[in-house]
């Protein structure tokens, strides 16, 4: 299974290193066949938050086919207007098996015509902007993620790992999410 995180200048950090690091930290447990990379619109360093320089592994224009799909979130407004990005989104979304979100990523999901009529989420700071620009959402405020279809989207930062967690146990086990979750010392917040 091939997992693509889309990454872009100004990107929270931990909305894509967190979800990274479940997955890889998942498939070596689990010793399976999981690619995890992450892909950019070119093929040339991020600049996330504060600075932070990530290289992708792939652009739009090279990476492989994308099994699950993630979409992080940060300074979103930017690519928003970037009409190659959020038809890439569409594009990358319709071929994958599953599509999630972290954070503001629910933003370009919601962009690129994906989430119309569906219940999502995303960051308290953000929640009610979501639902005033794209009104045929439903936009809560009470999950940490919320998954219906093949498409799920979470709260911010911190949220996104507990989604990734989520994505884990679906994907392969419980007990392995949380086998996930204890290799990363990391204590697994669930939607209860």
């Amino acid at each position: 299974m091939n997992i693509g995180i889309y990454i872009y200048n100004d990107a929270e950090v931990l909305d894509f290193s967190g979800p990274f690091e479940v997955f890889s930290t998942a498939k070596r447990l689990a010793d399976n066949d999981w690619q995890v990379f992450f892909v950019a619109e070119q093929n040339k360093p991020v600049l996330a938050r504060a600075g932070f320089s990530v290289n992708p592994h792939y652009s739009f224009d090279n990476h492989p086919a994308i099994d699950l799909l993630i979409v992080v979130g940060g300074v979103h407004t930017y690519e928003l207007e970037k009409t190659a990005v959020i038809n890439w989104i569409r594009e990358a979304a319709d071929a994958a098996a599953k599509v999630a979100s972290v954070c503001t990523g629910a933003f370009l999901l919601a962009k690129a015509d994906l989430l119309g009529g569906l219940t999502v989420t995303t960051h308290w700071e953000d929640q009610a902007d979501l639902a005033a620009m794209f009104s045929s959402l439903n936009v809560i405020t009470n999950k940490r993620w919320v998954s219906q279809g093949k498409f799920t989207t979470s709260g911010g930062i911190s949220a996104g790992i507990d989604m990734s967690l989520a994505l884990v146990a679906e994907l392969i086990s419980p007990e392995h999410a949380e086998l996930t979750a204890k290799q990363m010392e990391y204590q697994w917040h669930t939607n209860t």
